[in-house]
């Protein structure tokens, strides 16, 4: 695979001038990198649910249908999430979106390959689950034009990141808080 995108700039890119934007960030570096570019109550961190990023999205995509919602996770948890893309694609919800930031690495156990890393396409699996839009970027350029998609249509995106390591940023970790947080953010009341 060849990566030419750093992590955190390209993140950086996807998260710019969010506004409404509700953002579903899966365990590890997404996280790490979604708090880095801009903790905010609209971010929504998994700390502990290894390949729910997606499926916790599209609860919130049908929940609040008047929102974007954009998932950010990474290769490895998307491998371990396939089966989500089929029901996501069944849904055709509108308003969600997801982005795996792909290293073809498994970053949190040790930097291992991930089957990305081996051939595993992902924006293919997807396409095959019923996507009706996928890509992959790799460059500058196809980041820009993938971040304002992202926030218009229903898009299951790749982008190709280097595997270097960035240093962590630790957005809060507490559950009950970012819960907390998340749901007064979107204007529900804590009964």
């Amino acid at each position: 695979m060849t990566a030419m995108l750093d992590r955190r700039a390209a993140m950086a890119v996807l998260l710019r001038d969010p506004g409404d934007l509700l953002v579903v960030s899966g365990l590890g570096s997404t996280t790490y990198d979604a708090g880095a570019v801009g903790d905010r109550a609209e971010n929504f961190y998994l700390w502990g649910a290894m390949g729910g990023a997606a499926m916790i999205g599209l609860g919130l995509a049908l929940a609040q249908p008047a929102r974007r919602v954009l998932v950010v996770t990474g290769d490895g948890e998307m491998l371990m999430g396939l089966g989500s893309l089929a029901t996501i694609a069944a849904a055709r919800t509108p308003n969600l979106a997801i982005a795996v930031m792909d290293n073809g690495r498994y970053g949190e156990t040790g930097a291992q390959a991930s089957h990305t890393a081996l051939g595993a396409d992902l924006a293919a699996v997807a396409a095959g689950c019923g996507w009706g839009a996928t890509c992959t970027v790799s460059d500058e350029a196809g980041l820009a034009a993938l971040a304002s998609r992202l926030r218009r249509e229903p898009l299951f995106a790749v982008v190709r990141i280097a595997p270097a390591e960035t240093p962590r940023f630790l957005p809060p970790r507490d559950g009950a808080f970012l819960q907390h947080r998340f749901r007064a953010a979107l204007g529900i009341d804590e009964a």
